[in-house]
């Protein structure tokens, strides 16, 4: 993490451990970098998985090894390589992540499918076999770590460590879940951002944990966008050990499950939040509400296409209030609108209604909101009922800079 801080950057929380989950860092030297680079978490016997995988036709194999390994729900741990995406690697990735699977699984006495890798970086550059072997094998030997230590070896780009926490009331219990999270930049995911892991201690069944993850997912990471560029190796996966003691949760009419249900969602949306305030070059945090679409499905597709907009995006970049931006957004989403119904606000002042400037408009109060960091931008089509909110950040020029120097 060399860039300068985001200026929207949050500190890194007091994190619990979680009973049962042991996480360590390592360097395998992906890059010519002096930093950790590898992260080992290990995880007691009969630990629940679930996971949201990318939708990009172009998946590195460690989504697809993870897509596997979810059919059976359980794992033994997780391994991450940052530096290296090991994306459009063909046989020689496929056979690295093979590899690290098995030597992971040798250490614990597990089958290979127990073992979940992920890999975030520049893609096609094949994982070297003999880095990723020594590192976990230093890994192994490496003290358990903090929770920060870990997150900031997941990192690329990111320019600061983003993780989270929350607890539910699940059989009388409380069940704590922990989060951490990478992403900066390639955010504009059809299921999850960049690399998101979430622990917890609750007893959760592979199935029942799918479902709420899925749930949780589709409200949060999949409302998020920094640059409209899915990537390769998005993928979020929760693990649960089930270490609390609660009756295991098996249906979404268990006593205590809408309360997990409801913590894993909050969860996923502060991890989200995180991702788009650590957008690279970000100055600003935007919240785009759409009501009054057809379906909340067209809502969402019109509050992304006002997201992904880089007309929209450099504007607020720039503080500037021009609403009409965001009526040629709405107007190339594709989805259902009437201009003459259409009304906008940017945060609480009406900038326009009717298709046409609120008469006696008073652009300060604007400008005055724009000069902050978090903007509020609301759309209302006047159609029907739809409603979705997502979440993006502003364009500047430090995105080219550190886009254009990527690989350098």
């Amino acid at each position: 993490m060399t860039s300068p801080r985001s200026p929207l950057a949050r500190p890194f929380p007091l994190l619990p451990q979680i009973a049962g989950v042991t996480p360590h860092v390592a360097r395998a030297g992906y890059k010519a970098w002096e930093r950790t680079d590898l992260t080992f978490v290990t995880l007691d016997p009969g630990t629940s998985v679930a996971g949201v995988l990318t939708q990009s036709k172009c998946p590195s194999p460690e989504v697809e090894w993870c897509r596997a390994a979810l059919v059976l729900g359980q794992a033994r741990a997780m391994v991450v390589n940052a530096g290296n995406a090991n994306a459009f690697t063909g046989a020689r990735g496929r056979a690295a992540v093979e590899a690290i699977a098995a030597r992971a699984a040798g250490q614990l006495g597990c089958r290979p499918s127990d073992i979940f890798v992920a890999s975030t970086g520049v893609i096609g550059v094949p994982l070297p076999i003999d880095k990723a072997e020594a590192g976990l094998d230093a890994a192994f030997a490496a003290a358990p770590c903090t929770w920060e230590e870990a997150t900031n070896t997941i990192g690329t780009t990111d320019t600061f460590a983003k993780a989270a926490m929350t607890t539910a009331v699940v059989d009388g219990r409380t069940v704590t879940l922990v989060g951490i999270i990478k992403g900066s930049g390639m955010i504009a995911p059809d299921m999850a951002t960049m690399l998101g892991f979430i622990f917890t201690d609750a007893a959760v069944e592979p199935a029942f944990l799918q479902a709420a993850l899925g749930e949780a997912n589709r409200a949060s990471f999949s409302c998020i966008t920094v640059d409209s560029d899915t990537s390769t190796s998005d993928s979020v996966l929760a693990f649960a050990t089930g270490k609390a003691g609660n009756t295991p949760l098996a249906d979404a009419e268990d006593a205590g499950a809408d309360a997990f249900r409801a913590a894993l969602s909050d969860l996923c949306l502060q991890l989200a939040h995180l991702v788009v305030r650590d957008g690279e070059g970000a100055t600003k945090f935007i919240e785009i509400a759409v009501t009054g679409a057809e379906s909340d499905a067209s809502a969402r597709t019109i509050a992304l296409s006002i997201a992904n907009s880089p007309l929209v995006k450099t504007a607020i970049a720039g503080e500037d209030a021009n609403w009409g931006r965001v009526v040629m957004a709405v107007g190339k989403a594709g989805e259902p609108a009437e201009r003459d119904l259409l009304a906008i606000r940017f945060g609480d002042t009406q900038v326009a209604q009717g298709g046409l400037a609120v008469v006696g408009y008073d652009e300060a109060p604007v400008a005055a909101h724009l000069k902050g960091q978090d903007i509020e931008i609301g759309v209302d089509i006047g159609l029907g009922e739809g409603q979705a909110t997502v979440w993006t950040c502003d364009l500047t020029h430090g995105y080219i800079s550190i886009n254009a120097d990527y690989r350098s």
